[in-house]
C-alpha cells in the first residue's frame, strides 16, 4: 500500500492520468491525497471531478480556493465567475447538485496520527497548532454541510476582511479569516496577520521585515507535524521547514507532483501548457 500526496491539478485530467500511471496506482490498495484545487482555469474541470469522485474511499481531499469559486458560483455570487474560469461544464451538468454536495462535504485540513502528517491547501497560520487548526476549521465545514448553506456562503462567507485573528472579532469574521488562511495564505506577519498580494518566491519578493511565507516564522505552533500544501506554484520545491510543496505549475506547463510519504520522494511528470 502506498500513500500520495498530489498538488494543484486545476482540470489537467490527462496529466493527471499520466502522473497516476507513472506511479502505477492501485485504487484497491493505494491512497490518493489532493491538496485542493482539482479544478479551474485548466481544459477539462469536470472530467478531472468526476474521475475523483469515482475513486471513492481510496481518495481524501481538502477544499482549495477554486473549489470555493465554484461554491460561490453556484450559491449565485457573479463576482466569482471571471474569463479565465473553466466552472460552467460543471454548473451546467445535469449533476451539479450531486458534485457540489460532495465538494461542501470535503474537509479543510486532513491530520494522519499515524503518519504524523498534516494536508492543507494554502496553509495555517504560525499563532495556530494543528489541533486548533482543525477546530476552527470544523466551524468552517459545519456551515458547509448545512441543507441552507447558499444563504450563509452568499451573505457572510466570501470576503477579505479581515485579514487577521482576534478574539474581539464576530463569529463570522472569525470564520472567514480561517477560510482564507486554509485556501489563499501565501505571506504573513508573526501573528498571522495576511497578505493577498504577494505570490512570487521570496528571492523575487520586495522584502518586508513584518512579512515572510507563513511556514518561516520562528515558533510556528504547528510545526510538530509534517505539512503538505499546494496553492503557492511560484515557490517550487521545498523540504524543509517541516513542511512539503506540492502545486509544481501543471497549469502553466510546469509538473504535476505526487509525494510518495512512506518512501519520503517525488515523482512528477512534464505537462502540457
Amino acid at each position: 500500500m502506498a500513500t500520495y500526496v498530489i498538488g494543484d491539478v486545476h482540470g489537467c485530467y490527462e496529466d493527471l492520468q499520466k502522473l497516476l500511471v507513472k506511479i502505477d496506482f492501485n485504487p484497491k490498495k493505494d491512497k490518493l491525497w489532493f491538496v485542493g484545487d482539482i479544478i479551474n482555469r485548466g481544459p477539462d474541470s469536470l472530467k478531472t471531478l468526476q474521475f475523483i469522485m469515482s475513486l471513492g474511499d481510496c481518495v481524501q481531499m481538502v477544499l482549495g480556493n477554486h473549489e470555493f469559486n465554484l461554491l460561490a458560483s453556484y450559491a449565485g455570487l457573479q463576482k466569482f465567475q471571471d474569463k479565465t474560469n473553466t466552472l460552467k461544464s460543471i454548473l451546467e451538468h445535469k449533476n451539479a447538485k450531486k458534485m457540489i454536495t460532495w465538494l461542501r462535504n470535503r474537509p479543510l485540513i486532513i491530520r494522519d496520527k499515524k503518519l504524523n502528517m498534516v494536508v492543507v491547501h494554502a496553509g495555517i497560520p504560525p499563532q495556530w497548532s494543528i489541533k486548533k487548526a482543525l477546530k476552527k476549521s470544523k466551524k468552517v465545514e459545519k456551515i458547509l454541510q448545512q441543507k441552507n448553506w447558499q444563504k450563509f456562503a452568499t451573505k457572510y462567507l466570501f470576503s477579505n476582511d479581515p485579514n487577521y485573528w482576534s478574539k474581539k472579532l464576530s463569529k463570522w469574521e472569525k470564520i472567514r479569516y480561517t477560510l482564507n488562511a486554509f485556501t489563499r495564505m501565501r505571506y504573513c506577519d508573526k501573528d498571522g496577520k495576511l497578505d493577498f498580494d504577494l505570490k512570487m518566491h521570496p528571492d523575487k519578493t520586495p522584502r518586508k521585515a513584518e512579512l515572510k511565507p507563513w511556514f518561516i516564522w520562528k515558533n510556528r505552533k504547528s510545526a510538530n507535524y509534517d505539512i503538505y500544501f499546494g496553492h503557492w506554484s511560484t515557490l517550487g520545491i521545498i523540504d524543509a521547514y517541516q513542511i512539503h510543496t506540492t502545486d509544481t505549475g501543471c497549469l502553466w506547463g510546469g509538473k504535476l507532483t505526487a509525494y510518495h510519504i512512506e518512501k519520503h520522494t517525488r515523482i512528477t511528470i512534464n505537462c502540457k501548457k
